[in-house]
């Protein structure tokens, strides 16, 4: 039997570690789903100043220090207990750049100005850990977004790391709408190379580290097989180099972590299903429309997310408006926040809509597994979406996904006027595009047989981590051989 392929995943983020997004979920999750598809998966991210990694023990590993420009930067390697994840997760603690009550902003949203040095640091001091170390020595640096996007770069061209250049890099951009790009003046904090492999970095006389990673990684993944082509199109600048790199390049649709999603054992939910699904559905939904006092008979609607352009939550405010005020038989329940004057908006219209219409503003994990049990359908009118994991949670939990044509979900929901159809899809992110689908989502819970059917049928549809970590392990085995 051969040796499991050790891949170290690099990123800036690892739920529950540190998280703001989905890079954190499917950092924290694809390396637990690869230990069974013979792949041994480690983890490595900054030590913030964060609660989760506050509460930890944390045994040191290793301990040194990386040359940036003018000064030396000690760093340590810190570890606990892989049981807790099922998987090793390492954390480099850089002190005064990283030992911040935040990710990339500090508790009030403020950025933190320096991103550039942090990250060029925290890259570094990877590379010398493992240049070092005799307990890790992986097979594969699997990169996820900007933040680590000069690895490849470093351990092909740089001398002080060529010594890591026989490692095959994997790179996977999550959001390509961010690069991470800095200025030429910053060059002194990379390590040196030579004059003429500028241009691998460069990008429109900026060095751009996503860039970079789509220039000199050997395999280039996107979270979609859509979005892959829409970044072709539409990425900040980076259409013609996504297209020139085709050749390395695969979209590969992330997964869910099935046990944390689970509608029998969920901690979450009130109702589990133990009965029927009908069951499960009525009881759950009786539950929200008690809580938030909402018509009993209606079909529920549901936002949940972050209320920011792009996932369209700017059209949320009319779309209310324009529902009651042309008696869709329809409630609405939107939990999220984000942009003030859309949580302001939203919130001055619960007492005017009372019965039919209500928020909670705010982040609350429980709520949200409640609310995908609960309701009929969810509403994601995103304009980007390169994964999306919201519309697998509702099929899983049999809640219709109502969504735009783009990236993930275009590879993960189908309209139920088509074969296998699992949702109700529309192209535009318009008030009167999401109106005409309500219009279908009434029609289809009206019709009760074939309204149970699809629900039915969509929590057996299997978006688990296995079948996307079968796809990066055969990444892997093409390039470690």
């Amino acid at each position: 039997m051969p040796n499991p392929i050790k891949v170290l995943h690099i990123s800036a983020e690892c739920y529950p570690a540190a998280k703001t997004g989905g890079l954190a979920d499917v950092v924290g999750a694809l390396p637990k789903y690869q230990q069974s598809q013979d792949v041994q998966s480690a983890v490595v991210i900054p030590k913030y100043d964060l609660p989760w990694i506050n509460k930890q023990i944390w045994e040191e590993v290793y301990s040194g220090g990386v040359w940036m420009g003018y000064y030396d930067q000690k760093f340590k390697v810190f570890t606990t207990d892989q049981a807790l994840l099922g998987f090793p997760l390492y954390v480099i603690e850089i002190l005064g750049k990283f030992d911040r009550p935040g990710i990339y902003a500090d508790p009030h949203g403020n950025h933190y100005g320096d991103e550039a040095e942090r990250f060029i640091t925290f890259q570094k001091a990877v590379l010398r850990w493992l240049q070092n170390s005799t307990s890790v020595r992986p097979d594969i640096l699997h990169c996820h977004d900007h933040h680590t996007g000069l690895i490849p770069f470093m351990v092909k061209h740089t001398p002080e790391f060529q010594n890591l250049g026989y490692i095959p890099t994997v790179f996977t951009i999550h959001n390509g709408r961010y690069h991470g790009s800095f200025g030429w003046n910053a060059r002194y904090l990379l390590p040196h190379f030579d004059d003429y492999l500028g241009g691998l970095l460069e990008w429109k006389g900026v060095i751009n580290p996503l860039a970079a990673a789509i220039k000199t990684c050997w395999r280039l993944t996107t979270v979609s097989r859509a979005y892959l082509e829409e970044l072709r199109t539409d990425s900040n600048g980076l259409e013609p180099l996504l297209q020139q790199e085709g050749f390395k390049s695969s979209g590969i649709l992330n997964g869910i972590d099935t046990k944390v999603w689970d509608p029998e054992t969920d901690p979450a939910l009130q109702v589990n299903l133990k009965k029927s699904i009908p069951h499960f559905k009525r009881e759950n939904k009786n539950r929200l429309l008690e809580t938030f006092n909402l018509e009993k008979g209606l079909p529920l609607l549901t936002f949940i997310g972050r209320f920011a352009l792009e996932k369209g939550a700017d059209v949320l405010p009319d779309l209310v408006y324009r529902t009651f005020s042309q008696n869709y038989p329809i409630n609405i329940l939107i939990l999220g926040s984000g942009d003030p004057p859309i949580q302001h908006t939203l919130n001055g219209m619960v007492q005017q809509y009372s019965g039919r219409f209500n928020t909670y503003i705010g982040y609350n994990e429980d709520l949200a597994h409640q609310i995908y049990a609960g309701a009929d359908f969810l509403l994601m009118p995103s304009r980007v979406e390169p994964c999306g994991l919201n519309q697998m949670y509702a099929l899983r939990y049999g809640t219709i996904p109502i969504v735009r044509r783009t990236g993930g979900l275009l590879d993960s929901v189908v309209d139920y006027g088509d074969p296998g159809g699992s949702g109700i899809m529309f192209n535009h992110v318009w008030t009167n595009d999401i109106l005409h689908s309500l219009s279908r989502a009434i029609e289809l819970y009206a019709d009760k047989k074939l309204f149970d059917k699809i629900v039915s049928n969509n929590m057996k549809l299997d978006f688990s981590w296995d079948r996307s970590a079968q796809e990066y392990q055969k990444i892997y085995q093409e390039i470690a051989k």
